[in-house]
């Protein structure tokens, strides 16, 4: 009996294998590299269509509590009735599962109709491309690729300097290839000692690289000569329900000073202080700006924070654009660089396609309508070139490679995470962080209204950390590298290629297979 279903009890515990590896289903990172394994087994052996069906159980297993998140962000902080928060999670989590729906299908092609050697290199390249192409689909969301996983293990990472954090993942499901191939298919002894001389050859290669980059980089950041920059970060866990109450605004100011006055009483005060996103929760007028200008003053402090902003583009036809911004003041109070943010959350921050769809109107009002920023120079302070990532933002490592290229020594994330409330998904957005840090070689500071914020030096490491909802104030050097890695000049055109090769590589195996049938029906 259990033999008809097992293409679909394979994909569950495929699904639930890779969701307990990721924060929030118990870190078990080492099932990273085993999780797949019951998917391949089930597609290789089934029909095309049973093949989907397997793809979309994984995917459902696998999203469904991985982003159950949504619910909480839907459904206590954006104030819809549960049930549609529910049917929104569903609808992402279907979303999603369309691309494990796809990679079931063309892997099933490659297994069946490519040899194993091809086949090895094929399927993670297979997967590669469609977490690509999820990341870039529809303005993309790429949240939790397979590579996040190890992010606790600075060690395993280092290979996203030349290929990014899909250069992990295509690693990850290598070896779950590999393994499926020596283990889960009969295979002539010659056949499988080509495979393992393969593995030897990637895994030696990463593995080696990996260990030579660390102890590189460790080196490179505890040196003396090393140029360092002691930053401040400022976490003021303020209540989301309160925060733009306007009885709320200014104790929500004066509870980041009081936090940014003790690190500023120390005997070695930072020389800039990092506030997260919408910190001030007003738009910076004169008259709300005074006090705060004041403040900066009389404390000699250097401010890095988050803020709604507006520019009237046409005063006489009232024609204004709002931005979620981060702007910098000097001790004197004075703004020393702004920027706004490129990368807006769909259906959070704008409303996708509304000039052509009038009806969605009511969305506008009710979830806003904030125009794009654009990447252009970094915020300098000092030997400080800040490349600033908005909430949302570190989720996509196209941002923190353009800031690199744009001369940025130091990549700054300024967040707001209240809305995930105690869920898992802080813990992702600092996975994700730690993999931008290390793609680029930049220190990134994360600075989180309800945490997690985060020191994360360019290896990979995590220096310092806060919990979830505490304030929190801590202050640490960090190291300013200028290293134009493999993965800003290159990198970011692996997985494209990936998802070329894969798809050639499926046609070529479906054409294969359909040939062997032919041959079969002639004989």
């Amino acid at each position: 009996m259990l033999s008809r279903f097992r293409f679909l009890v394979l994909p569950i515990v495929a699904g639930a294998g890779l969701w307990l590896s990721f924060p929030g289903g118990g870190e078990i990172w080492p099932l990273l590299f085993v999780a797949l394994i019951p998917l391949l087994a089930a597609v290789r052996s089934e029909s095309a269509g049973r093949a989907a069906v397997a793809g979309l159980v994984a995917g459902l297993a696998h999203f469904l509590p991985l982003l159950y998140w949504i619910v909480i962000v839907l459904g206590k902080y954006g104030g819809l009735a549960w049930y549609v928060s529910f049917q929104a999670l569903l609808l992402l989590a279907l979303y999603m599962s369309v691309y494990m729906v796809v990679f079931a299908v063309f892997a099933r092609n490659i297994l069946l109709g490519l040899p194993a050697v091809p086949a090895l290199w094929l399927v993670p390249a297979l997967w590669v491309g469609l977490d690509w192409l999820r990341g870039v689909l529809f303005t993309g969301f790429p949240w939790m690729d397979l590579g996040y996983g190890l992010y606790r293990i600075p060690l395993l990472v280092q290979i996203a300097d030349v290929a990014g954090h899909h250069g992990v993942t295509f690693v990850i499901v290598f070896v779950n290839t590999l393994l499926f191939l020596l283990f889960g298919t009969r295979r002539r002894i010659a056949e499988k000692l080509v495979l393992v001389g393969c593995g030897i050859c990637l895994l030696g290669g990463v593995g080696l690289y990996s260990s030579l980059r660390f102890a590189e980089m460790t080196a490179r950041i505890s040196a003396p000569e090393a140029v360092r920059m002691k930053v401040g970060i400022v976490q003021g866990n303020i209540d989301q329900s309160l925060k733009w109450s306007p009885s709320q605004q200014q104790i929500t100011v004066d509870t980041y000073l009081a936090l940014s006055a003790s690190l500023m009483r120390a005997a070695s005060p930072p020389d800039l202080v990092i506030w997260p996103e919408t910190a001030l929760p007003f738009f910076p007028t004169n008259e709300q700006m005074g006090p705060l200008k004041m403040a900066v003053k009389s404390g000699n402090m250097a401010l890095l924070t988050g803020a709604p902003w507006y520019e009237i583009i046409d005063r006489q036809n009232k024609k204004v654009k709002y931005y979620n911004s981060a702007f910098l003041l000097s001790p004197d109070g004075g703004f020393a660089g702004k920027y706004f943010k490129t990368h807006l959350v769909p259906f959070g921050e704008y409303v996708p396609m509304k000039k052509l769809l009038p009806f969605l109107a009511p969305l506008v009002e009710a979830v806003g309508d904030f125009s794009f920023g654009t990447i252009a120079k970094p915020l300098v302070w000092h030997e400080a070139k800040a490349g600033i990532l908005i909430c949302f933002e570190s989720v996509f490592p196209e941002l923190s490679r353009q800031w690199a290229q744009a001369g940025a020594n130091i990549l700054v994330n300024l967040t707001n995470d209240a809305w995930y409330g105690k869920s898992s998904a802080p813990q992702h957005s600092l996975a994700m962080a730690v993999l931008r840090a290390v793609e680029a070689r930049r220190s990134l500071i994360r600075s989180a209204n309800t945490g997690i914020s985060a020191f994360v030096n360019p290896a990979g490491g995590i220096d310092d950390r806060s919990g979830l909802f505490e304030p929190w104030a801590a202050a640490r050097d960090a190291v300013l590298m200028t290293d134009i890695t493999i993965w800003v000049r290159f990198g970011h055109l692996f997985a494209p290629f990936c998802l070329i090769i894969a798809c050639l590589g499926t046609a070529v195996g479906r054409r294969l297979r359909c040939r062997e049938y032919r041959l079969r029906e002639y004989n």
